[in-house]
């Protein structure tokens, strides 16, 4: 059983724009590939036969991948999130108690994560020890380089 993707409703709109354009769009581009390098001779030695054909099943598994994500995914709304606990959407301002820097995130699902803007996944190791806590508490992220402390200051939407 594939993991729950949880995604905001613009995600979701997001992912089902991408992979009506690839089913149209981008269907037809690799067909009109494909079509191109079969007239051009033996399928045996054509390059831009098999580079076509390789096109096609990448396309195809990306259309795989995206429909599968729409068929595991839970939609969230902001004004649903619970602001005592650090939970998906949630903001969170933290410190890190090594070197005192205080830093924003905001805990996105996997297929939203995008570090430099600030948004953390959630099955991340800073992600996945601040699900579940409260302002106040701290959370141990265990690291590659070690242990790292956050305290968590503010939690929002």
């Amino acid at each position: 059983m594939a993991d729950t993707v949880y995604l905001t409703k613009e995600s979701l709109e997001h992912i089902k724009d991408e992979l009506h354009q690839l089913k149209t769009i981008g269907r037809a581009e690799i067909a009109r590939q494909i079509s191109e390098a079969r007239e051009k001779g033996d399928l045996k030695e054509n390059a831009e036969y098999d580079a076509a054909k390789e096109a096609q099943g990448l396309h195809e598994a990306k259309i795989a991948q995206l429909e599968e994500t729409l068929l595991n995914a839970r939609i969230i709304d902001a004004k649903n999130i619970d602001t005592s606990k650090v939970s998906i959407l949630s903001k969170v301002n933290v410190t890190n108690l090594s070197n005192k820097k205080t830093m924003d995130y905001q805990i996105v699902s996997e297929k939203e994560a995008d570090l430099k803007s600030g948004k953390l996944s959630v099955s991340s190791p800073i992600g996945k020890a601040l699900l579940g806590k409260a302002v106040g508490d701290v959370a141990d992220v265990n690291a590659p380089s070690g242990v790292f402390k956050f305290q968590i200051n503010n939690i929002s939407i």
